[in-house]
């Protein structure tokens, strides 16, 4: 038994008003979800440290945030992880990151006589300074051997400078250069410092499951190059749609694109999910998929308009639709089986990949059907049609 019969021709373009209705309704309400309440960016996009961790023994998220908000830490994020085999799993996100400014530095650099000369009064001089990225380490090169004590004792008592637990003298790394690397407690050291203190050893476990940080300058060029990935393609599939079948398949196909992507972010919102780099990745590869669907109709369209030649064009789209929608539904819903699965068994990242590429293949496969080809006929009676009436 097929799931559609051949021959049976559905009257899609009859009904177009009313879903053309739904899918503004739905892309007007995405719009005004992206101001307010407005989409909850991850770390990749606004900075910040995140450490994921399993705690021993039963704690809610509200205990965890008051614990870190007992530190240093401005507008803790607390979110549970879903995991079966840990019910007590959170993940812990603050703005703060370990970076060291650029005044820190300089006086760290003051401090160690870095320079060109050798300071009066100065021990030690040190020819060379390097700051990691992280803020978790210095690297210093000195002219002479250094003592390790008077490095210690020298880089104590800076504010945000903190070398880590443990280890009040530096780790002398190669005699032969004179070299020093100094460990510092980075933003995620510093977090799992403070639970331990406010909620005790029994309940928080010695070493973080991860810990990530991004500084806001590097996340706000991750967003920006983002968006340029997400236009740029658009632009390319565009000019693909127009040089591989006709210029009037072009504007529908892009904008049933830019509904499924738009319609895809609103609901992640609504929703409460995290936008970021995954997210990103999720909805590229949902353009993707949405076109290859929507050539696949629109390939059946040119086919027919030389077979049934004299048929208007809505008629043209209905049959053109009722031929391939066996293979639109099987397709999409062989897809979506597997990504629930995903979503079902699937923990953190990967669940929220799942998630919205569920979301977008249920989109693509509506919006080929009742976006781009009712746009496509009303540019074909609006202005081709016209011109060629002209010519």
């Amino acid at each position: 038994m097929q799931l559609f019969p051949i021959g049976k021709v559905y009257n899609f373009m009859g009904q177009r008003a009313v879903f053309m209705g739904v899918s503004l309704l739905l892309v007007l309400t995405s719009i005004v979800l992206l101001f307010q309440p407005g989409p909850k960016l991850g770390t990749d996009f606004i900075g910040g440290t995140e450490v994921e961790l399993a705690f021993k023994t039963p704690v809610t998220a509200q205990e965890v945030r008051n614990a870190v908000q007992a530190g240093d830490f401005s507008r803790p994020d607390v979110i549970r992880v879903e995991d079966e085999n840990n019910p007590y799993r959170f993940l812990v996100r603050v703005q703060e990151v370990s970076t060291i400014e650029a005044t820190e530095q300089r006086e760290i650099e003051k401090r160690l006589c870095f320079g060109d000369k050798k300071p009066e009064g100065c021990e030690h001089h040190a020819s060379e300074v390097k700051f990691s990225p992280g803020g978790e380490k210095i690297t210093i090169r000195f002219e002479d051997a250094p003592d390790l004590l008077w490095v210690a004792e020298r880089l104590s008592g800076l504010e945000g400078i903190r070398l880590r637990a443990g280890e009040n003298n530096p780790n002398l790394q190669d005699v032969r250069d004179h070299r020093v690397e100094v460990a510092l407690m980075s933003r995620g050291d510093q977090l799992m410092d403070i639970l331990r203190a406010e909620l005790g050893d029994e309940v928080v476990p010695a070493e973080a499951l991860r810990t990530e940080w991004i500084g806001p300058k590097a996340g706000a060029q991750l967003r920006d190059a983002a968006l340029k990935s997400i236009l740029i393609a658009l632009v390319f599939i565009m000019a693909y749609v127009a040089f591989r079948f006709d210029l009037r398949f072009a504007p529908g196909g892009v904008i049933a694109l830019v509904h499924d992507s738009l319609v895809t972010v609103g609901c992640l919102i609504l929703l409460g999910r995290e936008i970021n780099l995954t997210t990103v990745a999720a909805v590229l590869t949902i353009i993707g998929y949405s076109v290859n669907d929507t050539v696949v109709v629109y390939d059946r369209v040119r086919e027919n308009l030389g077979k049934l030649r004299g048929t208007t064009f809505p008629n043209l789209i209905n049959i053109s639709i009722s031929e391939v929608l066996s293979r639109t539904v099987l397709t999409s819903g062989t897809t979506i089986m597997v990504l629930v699965c995903f979503f079902i068994w699937g923990t953190g990242t990967l669940r929220d990949f799942a998630l919205t590429l569920i979301i977008g293949m249920v989109l693509g496969t509506f919006s080929s059907i009742y976006v781009a080809l009712p746009l496509t006929d009303f540019l074909d009676r609006k202005f081709f049609a016209q011109a060629k009436s002209r010519a």
